[in-house]
């Protein structure tokens, strides 16, 4: 029952079946035929048997009992490579369980996170992260090189609260997928990706959203071909620099009223973040109140949704007149951080307005953000980063996750 069950095949045979009621526990012992001939591992070439090893695989439970697999593995000397273990069929090279479990495991991960599944099957933290890794692994080396797509987005996102970060790499344009992690938010983070891709890979990239820090420019500038006319500046990183312009007129404009006794700014602050048509209606009267007014508070505001304007249309000329118009108004206005932010709007216009006239934002990589952050919480953190790393690529990587010899279970 058992050689059907677990699929056991000629040379290999099951001898033997123990049951343990008292200790909950089904060992299965697994033989191979001594008249077999071997081959090499490595190379395929015959080889003589040398040895064997004791070895034993968890595999999933005989109804209520834990089930154990065991099975003395030959050892074989090849001429070229030495003595080397053979594989088995029914576990991955390196792996104390089963294809089956690690299946297990691997469907457990995909639904929860590594805490609970250590906690839930009665597996250590090395366990369940070494059946992960071994997945990723896999994954990776049948993707091959990281794959280009037509939009890319690009973002870091923080490892650890010491400012340590990573710099992810994704495909945005459809089901969002990791294609890389890399260390840090340098260039080298991002020219890595870049210089990993064939040349035809290279240039199916046309659009690679980001936000405006110096590093990322620089390496799509020296990487890619016409890398400039690539860039697209993401909507809601420009919107989060001209709210804050807001907060900063609105921080100084209130100690200067609260010094004369006025405080027509108090406990205003996330009013001045709604969008009109986003006003919840028993706030509607005070909202209506304070953009209606003359403070430097509401004429900054003001400048900022005249700014998101230029989101509104896809025609990149009427883009471009709608800065123009606004970015005069801007410089004129005598609020000294949305003039900051108009010089760095107008220093990267080219960017701003690919974004515009593409459609592009980095929202679908914010919401991968979103996963690695809940990927951390469920874990309780990540002291280490290559698990950190392995993580992003199991859960948001797109990978083939499954063992190469999960088939020899499955068949009918």
């Amino acid at each position: 029952m058992y050689g059907q069950i677990l699929g056991i095949e000629s040379p290999w045979e099951v001898t033997e079946v123990e049951l343990r009621l008292d200790s909950g526990e089904v060992e299965v012992f697994v033989a191979r035929g001594q008249s077999e001939s071997y081959r090499c591992p490595e190379c395929g070439g015959p080889a003589s048997r040398h040895d064997s090893r004791r070895r034993r695989w968890r595999h999933l439970p005989t109804c209520q009992y834990r089930t154990i697999l065991t099975a003395a593995v030959p050892r074989v000397r090849c001429a070229e490579h030495g003595v080397l273990t053979i594989g088995v069929p029914w576990s991955a090279p390196g792996s104390r369980f089963t294809a089956l479990f690690e299946a297990l495991v691997i469907d457990w991960l995909g639904a929860a996170g590594i805490s609970a599944v250590v906690r839930l099957l009665d597996l250590s933290w090395d366990q369940v992260s070494g059946v992960m890794e071994r997945a990723v692994e896999r994954g990776l080396e049948r993707r091959g090189s990281a794959p280009a797509s037509r939009v890319l987005g690009v973002d870091e996102t923080l490892f650890q609260k010491r400012h340590e970060y990573v710099t992810v790499v994704a495909d945005i344009e459809g089901e969002p997928r990791v294609h890389q992690v890399a260390d840090g938010r340098g260039k080298d983070a991002l020219s890595s990706y870049y210089e990993s891709l064939p040349e035809a890979e290279l240039s199916r990239i046309e659009t690679v959203a980001m936000d405006m820090w110096p590093a990322y420019i620089s390496a799509t500038l020296s990487c890619l071909p016409d890398g400039g006319d690539k860039i697209a500046y993401d909507k809601f990183h420009l919107a989060a620099h001209l709210g804050g312009a807001v907060d900063e007129v609105r921080r100084e404009e209130h100690r200067q009223l609260r010094s004369l006794g006025d405080d027509g700014l108090t406990d205003t602050r996330h009013l001045w973040l709604y969008h009109p048509d986003r006003v919840p209606e028993h706030r509607w009267p005070r909202f209506k109140e304070l953009i209606d007014g003359t403070s430097k508070t509401a004429r900054c505001w003001h400048l900022k949704e005249l700014a998101m304007m230029m989101w509104e249309t896809r025609d990149r000329a009427e883009a471009l007149a709608i800065f123009r118009g606004w970015y005069s108004w801007a410089i004129r206005s005598r609020l000294e951080p949305m003039k900051r932010v108009a010089r760095m709007l107008k220093a990267h216009l080219d960017g701003v307005l690919n974004a515009i006239e593409r459609g592009v934002t980095n929202a679908r990589l914010e919401g991968i953000n979103s996963v690695i952050q809940w990927l951390k919480k469920a874990a309780r953190g990540y002291r280490n980063r290559e698990r950190f790393r392995y993580a992003i690529y199991f859960h948001l990587g797109g990978l083939d996750l499954y063992p190469d010899s999960l088939t020899f279970h499955t068949k009918p």
